[in-house]
């Protein structure tokens, strides 16, 4: 089997190596990136990796963001010119933690009648006095307990989709949650792979990524990113990091209360590899497969998820109902 990720990403000079690092010690066979108009030292790194002759890599000058399309002409560059069995379509900040011994020994375990499935996503939260690599700072994530649905910020409930390989496939907007075209059915009952989702690292960071976001993209359809344009506009450039970032005694409510967890499974990876590791150090390290109490944990926040994601739709349906409302009125 042959498994290759995608990547896009613009100025994640912080993370990309520690993101590439990581997923090709994990199971990832090979990478193709799209470097979107990076100025901050992401292309170099990316540039190193495919001089190691594990990536493949892309360059857009456009002004706006593609995600969609360049998801897709990557996946399907996965199939045709390096023979991909399995595709991950990743973002910079996102983590495929695999639910067994590698990413391989998860998607293999797929019955070949199905053709997709799907990661729950794990929302990994900021510490206010921040310090250090992300990796070491970066342990408490939201839990199901937790409100997920808080349109001021990047956290909600989500689920990725890893997919087997095929040259028609197309790539949904908006962050690879969804994929068409495929010959195959997903499987929707079982959830083999977490995604570590770490989208606010630092309070630079943080700043920066929402201005690259609503400059990169032609709709600023997300409550957070108009939140952030606003604060930025009014000259509050933290506004978001000030509404997320937690202090110690949020960490300790909200682990009293079970809306945070410490989950050190990524720091750990990470120190076994020997920190952000550059590909002359990759090894041959593994995540360790989850524990009986660990499954019966995840088992409860997919079925958490799903019921979420049937809100989610369900909403989607009234707005959409809204929507097609007031044009039939404006048309009489």
């Amino acid at each position: 089997m042959k498994l290759v990720m995608t990547l896009l990403a613009r100025d994640e000079a912080d993370i990309i190596d520690a993101h590439l690092s990581f997923h090709l010690n994990a199971g990832v066979d090979f990478v193709i990136a799209t470097d979107h108009r990076s100025t901050d030292g992401t292309t170099e790194i990316l540039e190193s990796y495919s001089r190691a002759g594990v990536l493949r890599l892309i360059r857009e000058q456009d002004e706006f963001t593609r995600q969609g399309e360049w998801q897709t002409r990557m996946a399907r560059l996965a199939v045709m010119d390096h023979e991909a069995d399995w595709v991950i379509n990743s973002d910079a900040d996102e983590f495929w933690w695999p639910r067994g011994l590698s990413l391989k020994d998860s998607l293999e375990a797929v019955p070949e009648r199905y053709g997709a499935v799907r990661g729950l996503l794990r929302s990994f939260v900021p510490l206010r006095d921040e310090y250090g690599d992300f990796t070491e700072s970066m342990t408490i994530r939201l839990t199901s307990a937790a409100s997920l649905n808080d349109p001021a910020t990047p956290y909600r409930p989500a689920g990725k989709v890893a997919h087997r390989g095929h040259p028609e496939v197309v790539v949904g907007e908006g962050g690879s949650h969804q994929v068409f075209g495929l010959p195959w059915p997903m499987f929707r009952a079982w959830y083999p792979v977490e995604i570590f989702h770490l989208p606010l690292r630092s309070r630079e960071q943080c700043a920066r990524k929402y201005r690259k976001t609503w400059t990169g993209w032609r709709e600023n359809v997300r409550g957070d990113i108009a939140r952030a344009r606003i604060g930025s506009d009014a000259g509050r450039e933290n506004v978001i990091w000030d509404r997320v970032a937690l202090s110690a005694a949020d960490v300790e409510r909200g682990i009293r209360e079970h809306s945070l967890a410490s989950d050190t499974r990524l720091r750990d990876a990470m120190r076994a590899l020997g920190g952000s590791a550059q590909v002359s150090r990759l090894g041959d390290h593994r995540p360790s497969p989850p524990d009986r109490s660990e499954l019966d944990a995840h088992a409860l926040e997919a079925v958490v998820f799903d019921e979420a994601e049937l809100v989610r739709y369900s909403r989607w349906v009234d707005e959409l109902t809204a929507r097609v409302t007031r044009l039939e009125a404006a048309r009489e």
